[in-house]
């Protein structure tokens, strides 16, 4: 079976089942990434590992908890169904607990800013997944076009979901800019899924409960007001790449 015939079901069921094998360390990344091979009978998919013990500590995010960052990014997305983030999953591995990711094919001379003019309804999405995830680190890099699917994808969200509103981004284009009904049905939709939901249960398993309280009071803002301006001025990560 090609991986492109597998559901999504049997691509979590792959990523999280099969032997993992470190095939490289992957080149310009803070925390310890690794390139790696998920073995399943005869079926070897590509994934990014993160591990838990090679997060390089930061003063404002707890330590060791950047690997269930990038997991809850998944589920935010993948509960809106908006498809932002490929199919992560925290799961033991070479290196112990960490981040595992759906490998993205992609042609890595191509960024937000060679993607934007194409795909700009895309990037409203990204937008209002970046402020409801309080991402601290877009970058223009972090911006895939998954040649495989056909879509844009984001990556490295390892940097999310701090309880002080934190946005740092390269899409400010359509800052001050409302929700449009279908996103702000899916916005409400996620929010009730937080009381009970199973949605509420694997987000409570990854975060604080101040950092869901931080998420639920940037919903109701970005439901009530749009797309935020900067304040003084647009924060951006830098290198903007």
């Amino acid at each position: 079976m090609s991986p492109l015939e597998l559901t999504p079901d049997d691509l979590a069921r792959v990523l999280t089942d099969a032997e993992l094998e470190i095939v490289g360390r992957m080149r310009y990344s803070s925390n310890a990434t690794f390139l790696v091979e998920a073995k399943a009978e005869e079926l070897t998919l590509g994934a990014v590992y993160k591990p838990q013990r090679g997060e390089r500590p930061l003063w404002d995010f707890a330590h060791g908890t950047l690997c269930h960052r990038e997991v809850a990014a998944y589920e935010l997305s993948h509960a809106l169904g908006w498809g932002v983030v490929p199919l992560t999953l925290l799961r033991d591995g070479p290196l112990g607990v960490g981040a595992v990711q759906r490998f993205v094919e992609h042609d890595p001379d191509e960024h937000y800013f060679t993607l934007m003019p194409e795909h700009e309804a895309r990037f409203r999405q990204f937008a209002w997944f970046d402020v409801l995830a309080n991402n601290t680190d877009r970058k223009g890099g972090h911006c895939l076009y998954d040649e495989a699917n056909d879509i844009v994808v984001g990556i490295d969200h390892g940097l999310t979901f701090h309880e002080q509103f934190k946005l740092r981004t390269v899409i400010w284009e359509f800052a001050g800019e409302p929700l449009p009904d279908d996103a702000a049905d899916d916005v409400r939709r996620v929010v009730a899924e937080l009381d009970g939901g199973p949605f509420g249960e694997r987000l409570g398993a990854l975060l604080a409960p101040a950092e869901i309280d931080a998420f639920r009071l940037r919903a109701a803002n970005l439901l009530r007001d749009g797309l935020p301006y900067g304040d003084d001025h647009y924060s951006m990560p830098w290198p903007l790449v």
